[in-house]
């Protein structure tokens, strides 16, 4: 695959803005069911890039730094996995972009490192920046500011860059092997299908507890019912989501309610036969 150089500045430009959101700005663009389109629309499969930004948004569901600690970086794992699935011009399925995501990972922790070279770098900032807080200087914190994004989004552009030229290669190379040993690449894909489930594990472990065990069984049943009727098959996850959402804005009222009612001392009544 060859790429023009606004081709590579605009990868440049969609990265640097991903670095800096990740910890500014709205905190969201940078989750790969954003980046990924975006990277394929510019490599000119948008398609592809939003199967791929659905499935490996799949493994870093479940992601989240604690501390000083950060998981394989989001942004990076979700550009190269795009750039190898458009290089290997994979299919367009969840299952056709198994190996491109397997391939993603080691450059996903290259985007770790970036990361945390930047907070180290930083850290010897920190007494300035207090310094500045009790001048009252709001100049210089801004300034400070201002410096760690510019440096950290500068530092994923780089990354970027290089992953999409030395990806386009490899991708290119990779191609050619899977032709002579296939046996390979359907391992990476069998461990990047894997990497979904692992991701969305996480989360449950994460955020999972004893009374939401019905809903999840419950929406599991109802999937499996949807998608096994021709007429509601294709509006699966919509109809979930509205079902979802039914029970969420019920629950909050009600337990609005009952803390309405537990502050004013309502206990009920003749009148509702309580």
């Amino acid at each position: 695959m060859q790429i023009s150089i606004i081709q590579a500045l605009l990868v440049f430009v969609v990265a640097f803005i991903m670095g800096i959101d990740q910890f500014s700005f709205l905190e969201s663009l940078y989750q790969p069911i954003v980046t990924c389109p975006i990277i394929g629309a510019i490599l000119g499969n948008f398609e592809l890039g939003v199967v791929v930004g659905g499935a490996y948004q799949l493994i870093q569901i479940g992601s989240m730094p604690i501390g000083g600690a950060q998981p394989p970086n989001a942004i990076m794992g979700g550009i190269m996995a795009t750039v190898f699935a458009v290089s290997l011009n994979l299919e367009a399925t969840a299952d056709g972009v198994g190996a491109a995501l397997g391939l993603a990972i080691p450059f996903a922790v290259f985007g770790q490192y970036a990361v945390t070279l930047t907070f180290t770098l930083m850290s010897g900032m920190m007494a300035k920046a207090d310094k500045y807080a009790e001048e009252g200087n709001v100049k210089g914190i801004r300034n400070l500011n201002f410096l760690e994004m510019g440096f950290l989004g500068c530092l994923f552009g780089i990354l970027a860059v290089a992953g999409l030229y030395g990806g386009s290669l490899l991708g290119e190379t990779l191609q050619n092997f899977s032709y002579q040993f296939s046996w390979v690449m359907a391992g990476l894909d069998a461990a990047g299908g894997a990497m979904r489930f692992v991701g969305f594990a996480i989360l449950m472990k994460v955020m999972m507890s004893n009374e939401m065990w019905g809903f999840l069984l419950a929406g599991f049943a109802m999937s499996l019912l949807c998608s096994a009727n021709k007429a509601t098959s294709g509006a699966t996850l919509i109809l979930c989501a509205f079902v979802g959402v039914a029970i969420a804005i019920y629950d909050f009222n009600t337990q609005t309610k009952i803390k309405q009612n537990a502050g004013s001392g309502f206990v009920g009544g003749e009148e509702d036969g309580i």
